[in-house]
């Protein structure tokens, strides 16, 4: 018989990926982004684009990796173009960048297409009546995504949205993703849910109080 969960994507991430670390992610790829459009201010336009895309590839990829390191998420060290990546909870946590709309551009890379296979494990979690014996994952990955307008006359300082995204176990498509503005009220949902299942303890004395007045339900 199938074991469904209530459990979801959004409450995996919460539940794994502390609301610290996504604030210092989201100021992190803000700032690395407007200092990459600040270092190719005076560049020909005939390249600008492309040297604009490539100060925004390692501007960035060092503020992820201070906002990794400020928050104890094990970042792999910065090697060239290679990707970086950070671990907290069950999650693998890696960024990217696309021109907003061009989501498909995101599976480019072999490196996160190979990183996109430990969500088999997630994938569950979006229709568990398709699944059996369903057991809580051990290993997922995330992506902290930077869309950008596109274009160069319209807002290329800074990211147009910074989301976070999980993809199917192939990268073809997205098992969630949700810009960090929506994300970050997600934690103070689930603060209040706990508030709501706390259930209040009475000191010793008092319930012994209780039981002697004949008070106690």
């Amino acid at each position: 018989m199938s074991q469904l969960t209530q459990e979801t994507i959004p409450d995996l991430l919460v539940n794994n990926v502390s609301r610290e670390l996504v604030m210092s992610v989201e100021d992190a790829l803000a700032a690395g982004a407007q200092r990459a459009y600040a270092a190719a201010r005076g560049m020909n336009e005939g390249h600008l684009p492309h040297i604009v895309g490539q100060l925004r590839h390692f501007h960035m990829n060092e503020a992820f990796q201070r906002a990794l390191v400020a928050n104890a998420a094990n970042p792999s060290p910065i090697r060239g173009n290679g990707i970086v990546t950070g671990r907290t909870g069950v999650f693998t946590l890696a960024r990217f960048n696309i021109a907003a709309g061009f989501w498909i551009n995101g599976r480019r890379s072999r490196t996160r297409r190979l990183m996109s296979l430990a969500n088999a494990a997630i994938e569950p979690l979006v229709q568990p009546e398709l699944f059996t014996a369903y057991q809580p994952p051990s290993d997922g990955v995330a992506f902290f995504v930077g869309c950008f307008s596109g274009n160069l006359n319209l807002q290329p300082e800074t990211p147009v949205s910074i989301q976070i995204a999980v993809p199917d176990r192939h990268m073809r498509g997205w098992l969630f993703r949700e810009s960090l503005e929506q994300f970050l009220r997600r934690y103070n949902q689930a603060s209040q849910k706990q508030d709501d299942l706390a259930m209040p303890k009475l000191k010793k004395n008092v319930r012994k109080q209780q039981d002697k007045d004949g008070t106690a339900p």
